[in-house]
């Protein structure tokens, strides 16, 4: 090995510490667990659209701000501030949009009375199967640069209220970037583009999932942020993917015909 490439894969290894020193984080773990509110598809063999991850998720977001940063307290302190809501009717819809997928009581049945259509395997399993699919692809794009940056969540070290259960699970599932925030955000662009005349309501429920995130105190403003800028660009590429573009005609074809709901609980927040 000449000197030059020693200098070279030496100031790249350098590089790499650097950032991971500036954002206060260190190497995720090896098979770090998995946040089991995100669920599995029932159908087992459903896969995302994309084979491999087209998207540098760590080179996109850059890394999350560091604790002593203007971002970074105004992130703390966010945390601090949310703590006050335990007990209310904003906590209560947080924790239920903890559940991704239950839809008459986790964050699917935002998007439901928004289209004012149930959504659900049974009900619009067109639907249900470009949701899933996405999903499976928000952990393609998502999980690189969540271990990468392996970001402390907000609520470990103290003992302030959170909306879940804590379990072993949160100390080794990064922060950086929400995986709620980037499934909700994804949803909402693209059923918005399947029914443009709700995108208000689709997007509103979209950027409430991600707000939940904060109120339960599992995630900092800025993870639910990055989950929003990484859901666009990966919604903006799925749109190359032939299999997700006839997901994507199918789905429109069922919405179409779906009847209206007349039963939704729907929530208020």
């Amino acid at each position: 090995m000449t000197g030059r490439m020693s200098r070279q894969i030496l100031l790249a290894a350098a590089v790499a510490a650097s950032l991971a020193a500036c954002a206060g984080v260190s190497p995720a773990p090896k098979n770090a667990a998995q946040d089991p509110s995100l669920g599995v598809p029932k159908d087992n063999r459903l896969t995302g659209y994309f084979a491999a991850n087209p998207i540098d998720g760590k080179a996109l977001l850059g890394p999350p701000p560091t604790p002593d940063s203007l971002r970074g307290r105004a992130d703390r302190e966010r945390y601090e501030e949310t703590r006050a809501l335990a007990g209310s009717p904003r906590w209560a819809e947080a924790t239920r949009d903890d559940d991704i997928w239950g839809a008459g009581s986790g964050a699917l049945r935002r998007y439901s009375c928004a289209l004012g259509v149930k959504l659900g395997d049974k009900e619009t399993p067109a639907v249900s199967r470009l949701l899933h699919r996405m999903e499976l692809d928000v952990r393609t794009v998502g999980t690189p640069p969540k271990d990468f940056y392996n970001r402390t969540r907000p609520l470990i070290g103290d003992d302030k209220p959170v909306c879940v259960a804590r379990a072993e699970w949160m100390k080794t599932n990064a922060s950086y970037p929400s995986g709620h925030s980037m499934t909700g955000w994804s949803w909402a662009l693209v059923l918005s583009e399947i029914a443009p005349d709700r995108t208000d309501g689709l997007m509103a429920a979209g950027k409430t999932i991600g707000e939940s995130r904060v109120i339960c105190g599992v995630h900092f403003q800025s993870d639910v942020e990055a989950g929003r800028t990484l859901a666009a660009a990966m919604v903006a590429r799925l749109h190359a993917e032939p299999q997700f573009q006839a997901d994507l005609a199918r789905a429109k074809a069922e919405l179409a015909q779906a009847p209206k709901a007349t039963d939704l609980s729907c929530p208020a927040a």
